[in-house]
């Protein structure tokens, strides 16, 4: 029975694509899996899948090599799958001692936005070429790449292009998915954010369209469903001036839930929202919830995020927008609730969509191939 290792760093244990999505597939498939984080302390086996994990974030990196290069040892396995390029480079001994594949999996930015956030100018400027040499060498030492979307691909993709890759999506499993298409009411609906909450995801955009929607149709009933919480203090200090600037009437708030019920908890909304802001990273991003609302059959208003563009093309079931453009996305919202016919058949093109073309059934098998290829090198 071969071994599979995934190593993550920032990732917790159960993140969604490591444990719910590749790792349960590989387990399915005869593998033995064991995933090791440092995101947060756990050992046990859950589903058949061993976990190690340690919550030391905060320890020095050699510290962080150390417990990874230990893990390696004890397991040894056949091929690790690495979420960051600390994990990549932490198995180059043991890679390069037995021969084994190490599998790259791209699906953040490095360095991100908030990896830079505390530097000021010109430092800044200085540690992101030295996280993209660090990623680089991370390309270099890898065997093979995953990437999450095409847009992050640059650069590995092109300095390394020799390498065997494959393109795997955030398709869910349709397992994970509630699907509850819905009606329009009439004189009421029901608008969703989900997520971090703060002014780089959206929700000052999110109030600002729904502010213009209420002063365009003061007789509307307009509820709002926030699902996610602030992650640092500014942003709590943030959120909390926007509920008491818009003063909303009919808002709830919600606390995240487990990832197997995260569209169980939307359920009773009429359209989902995403205005993050366009910035780079965010610009060249595919979000992960947009097919989790699609597959529950709600209609989408998201960014007009290249991500998004080139990976999809022009939506069936929603609308790209600018997001500071609350004027016409309200109008969006109002020629739903004028439309009801439209709202329906864009929340059937959503369900229908993910059936056909965006769940996690239609690329597992490459995955899987991709990765027993990968080990039969």
């Amino acid at each position: 029975m071969p071994k599979v290792l995934f190593l993550t760093t920032s990732h917790s244990y159960n993140d969604d694509r490591i444990f719910y999505h590749q790792a349960k597939a590989l387990r399915d498939n005869g593998y033995e899996v064991k995933i090791c984080s440092l995101y947060v302390d756990y050992k046990g086996v859950i589903d058949g899948i061993e976990i190690e994990s340690y919550g030391i974030l905060e320890e020095s990196i050699e510290q962080k090599m150390e417990t990874f290069r230990k893990v390696c040892d004890d397991f040894q396995p056949q091929i690790i799958i690495c979420s960051e390029p600390l994990a990549v480079v932490a198995s180059k001994k043991y890679v390069k001692e037995n021969k084994v594949s190490c599998i790259y999996d791209v699906t953040e930015w490095y360095p991100s936005m908030s990896m830079l956030q505390k530097y000021g100018f010109p430092a800044k400027i200085f540690q992101a070429l030295k996280f993209s040499l660090i990623q680089l060498y991370a390309g270099f030492l890898s065997t093979h790449f995953i990437f999450g979307e095409t847009t992050k691909k640059f650069p590995l993709a092109y300095f390394f292009g020799f390498k065997k890759q494959m393109i795997l999506p955030y398709y869910p499993d349709s397992v994970y998915i509630k699907e509850s298409t819905k009606e329009l009411e009439p004189n009421t609906i029901k608008l969703c954010y989900t997520g971090q909450i703060s002014k780089d995801k959206g929700i000052e955009n999110f109030f600002n369209t729904i502010d213009k929607l209420r002063q365009k149709l003061p007789e509307l009933h307009i509820k709002i469903l926030i699902i996610g919480s602030t992650v640092v203090e500014s942003d709590q200090l943030y959120f909390s001036s926007l509920l008491k600037k818009y003063s909303f009437d009919d808002i709830e708030i919600r606390k995240p839930t487990r990832f197997e019920r995260f569209t169980e908890a939307f359920a009773d909304a009429d359209l989902c929202f995403d205005l993050r802001e366009i910035n780079f990273e965010n610009n060249h991003s595919l979000p992960i919830k947009l097919f989790y609302f699609m597959g529950a059959g709600k209609p989408v208003i998201y960014s007009n995020l290249k991500g998004i563009r080139k990976h999809m093309g022009k939506l069936s079931f929603g609308n790209l927008v600018n997001p500071h453009n609350a004027e016409d996305i309200s109008e969006i919202v109002i020629n739903y609730i004028r439309n009801p016919e439209l709202y329906h058949s864009h929340a059937l093109n959503a369900r229908k969509e993910f059936e056909k073309k965006y769940n996690w059934h239609i690329i597992k098998n490459s995955f899987i191939e991709f990765v027993k290829k990968s080990i039969d090198k």
